[in-house]
């Protein structure tokens, strides 16, 4: 871990006051260059198994169970809301391998909406002290030939249990009509309104406009320069950090890895509704309206 690592932590969790952690690290970019593109979490079995056979979902939101093989061969099945530019995806304990499938687990995308805005964010990273790491991601549409997917960048290999990336999608996927992508609205477009389909329009849910984690210390501390990097503006709040800018708010609290994971999920719906509807999933409570919004809460939430 490098110094700049070390004083981000610091800053995060380490009790400093409000300016302190304000001032650490460069200010964010004029243009964002990283927005929310997705974030998942590994649930307890008896919440992953009513997500994923519960009705409800099916009609609020463009739903979806899916098996994706991805680079090396490597599968995974996950449970889907997608929305128009945003999504949510959820597994049980014991649907990834090894650590990333043990309840508490978590990870966040950031995506570019432009071609080339992942090297800047890369280059940032550098000026903040960290040394990427790139890993380039491919899927298989079942023919056994890898299509390369996105690019993506980390600021570690090592976690405890949250990992954050930022990612780029490429031109090979878009041109590969199995991905079902919508063409490009301007020179460079890459970005999540593309690849997402439109079939959110026939149901409730619009997008993901609010994701509360609970990380340890140590995966705090390595997502940090990322979101700084990525444009956001992050600020100190009681117990963690808000991150702020680009559409979706991000608040991570510095917890004991036992008490890690996903809390809170809130998403803009497609029209407004007149009533208070609580769809209990689970161990999870999903609260849909009055309004144009819902708020889905997770067992464990303080």
């Amino acid at each position: 871990m490098t110094m700049v690592l070390v004083l981000a932590l610091a800053g995060a969790v380490g009790g400093l006051t409000g300016p302190a952690l304000a001032d650490e690290g460069p200010p964010p970019a004029d243009r964002q260059l990283l927005f929310y593109n997705h974030a998942y979490g590994v649930l307890d079995r008896e919440t992953a198994d009513a997500v994923e056979h519960s009705g409800y979902l099916r009609d609020f939101a463009n739903f979806q169970v899916r098996t994706t093989t991805g680079a090396d061969g490597r599968t995974w099945t996950g449970r889907y809301l997608m929305g128009r530019e945003t999504y949510l995806e959820l597994f049980g304990e014991g649907d990834l391998p090894g650590q990333d499938g043990t309840s508490g687990a978590a990870g966040l995308g950031l995506s570019t909406e432009r071609a080339g805005d992942l090297a800047t964010v890369t280059g940032r990273l550098r000026d903040q002290g960290v040394e990427p790491v790139e890993f380039r991601q491919t899927r298989d549409f079942g023919d056994g030939v890898p299509v390369p997917w996105f690019d993506a960048v980390f600021t570690t290999t090592t976690y405890d249990a949250f990992g954050a990336w930022g990612m780029e999608y490429l031109p090979e996927y878009f041109a590969d009509p199995r991905g079902n992508t919508e063409p490009a609205s301007y020179p460079g477009d890459v970005g999540r309104e593309r690849y997402l389909s439109d079939d959110y329009q026939d149901r409730l849910m619009r997008d993901v406009t609010y994701v509360h984690l609970g990380v340890t210390e140590t995966d705090l501390g390595n997502t940090v320069p990322l979101l700084r990097a990525g444009g956001f503006v992050v600020r100190p709040v009681p117990g963690g950090v808000l991150a702020v800018r680009g559409g979706t708010t991000l608040r991570l609290d510095s917890v004991p890895r036992d008490r890690a994971g996903l809390r809170q999920v809130g998403m803009s719906l497609n029209r407004s509704v007149d009533h208070r509807h609580e769809e209990r999933i689970g161990r999870s409570t999903l609260v849909v309206g009055p309004g144009s919004h819902a708020v889905w809460t997770f067992g464990g939430t303080p």
